[in-house]
């Protein structure tokens, strides 16, 4: 199936989950991810701030906060196509919504792509070898890649999530690691 129909086919399962299906089973998303080893040896983590029709990711953020890990969010710069890592010390005041409806920390402390241990990944859908099929601007795909980047990254989504195969191009970086509300998998990047 080409990229754009795929991504249509999950808005559409995704949409089809009711708001409190979504928060139960983000919530279990969230803990599985917090009991791996990945998420304990992590002194700073990345997350998404969650969309609509998205895993939530607010129970991670609470949880690592109470873990006393630093915990970043992307600030997307539109115009050179990157995201710049910056500390978050809450998910109510200091965020706006950006284009697309995407929130971001307004200010923050950046962080060096260095320091992260670990990165949370958003994504419309993934298949069983660590590919994702993000929303089409390719802004993680060149985060993962970035050559001072050596942490985990690890997707976070629902089951429903997962399909067999994503069409591949050459910029596309796998994830390590699938955390869905049912399971975790692995894979070598």
């Amino acid at each position: 199936m080409p990229k754009k129909a795929l991504r249509q086919e999950l808005r559409r399962r995704l949409r089809e989950i009711t708001p409190e299906e979504l928060q139960q089973r983000s919530a279990q998303a969230c803990r599985l991810l917090c009991e791996q080893e990945e998420y304990q040896r992590a002194h700073v983590v990345m997350i998404f701030l969650s969309m609509p029709h998205e895993v939530d990711t607010q129970q991670l953020a609470l949880q690592a906060w109470a873990d006393t890990k630093t915990i970043l969010a992307p600030r997307v710069s539109w115009d050179q196509r990157r995201m710049l890592p910056v500390e978050i010390q809450s998910l109510v005041g200091g965020l706006e919504e950006g284009l697309m409806g995407i929130r971001q920390p307004v200010e923050g402390r950046p962080a060096p792509v260095a320091d992260i241990d670990l990165v949370v990944v958003p994504g419309l859908a993934f298949d069983e070898q660590g590919n994702r099929l993000g929303r089409g601007r390719g802004f993680y795909d060149r985060f993962l890649s970035h050559a001072d980047f050596h942490g985990v990254a690890s997707a976070l989504a629902l089951e429903d999530q997962v399909v067999s195969a994503i069409p591949v191009g050459p910029s596309d970086v796998r994830v390590d690691m699938l955390v869905t509300d049912a399971r975790v998998r692995r894979f070598s990047r």
